[in-house]
């Protein structure tokens, strides 16, 4: 039962995620495609990982390094630049986390989603 509860929490981590990247891509980039945020996100959260084993541990450096690997997937697959990327990422983080604030308001959820790294 335990795997399936994993599983559902990851899934619906991962929608939440998915979210505030389409609001941010929408916001940001006009680009209008949930579908294409869920598999953003979950690229999102799989670079993240990724290179967070790799590199995290590294003191100040490895933070920025992961960080900036889950920027260059966002700008890989919208829009723009550098800075539309930072930019639907800052509002990707911030919609996720007004959602988990009301989800967590209502007694329904804890804080953190899969695919928008730090919430």
């Amino acid at each position: 039962m335990a795997l399936i509860d994993s599983l559902i929490v990851f899934i619906v981590s991962l929608l939440i995620g998915a979210l505030g990247i389409y609001v941010g891509a929408r916001v940001i980039a006009d680009y209008d495609d949930y579908t294409y945020a869920i598999v953003t996100a979950l690229i999102g959260a799989i670079v993240w990982a990724v290179v967070g084993f790799l590199v995290g541990w590294i003191p100040l450096l490895g933070p920025i390094l992961t960080l900036l690997a889950y920027l260059a997937i966002i700008n890989w697959r919208y829009p723009g630049g550098w800075v539309d990327a930072a930019l639907i990422g800052l509002i990707a983080w911030i919609a996720v986390l007004a959602v988990l604030y009301v989800l967590a308001a209502a007694g329904l959820t804890t804080f953190g989603a899969v695919g928008v790294p730090g919430v």
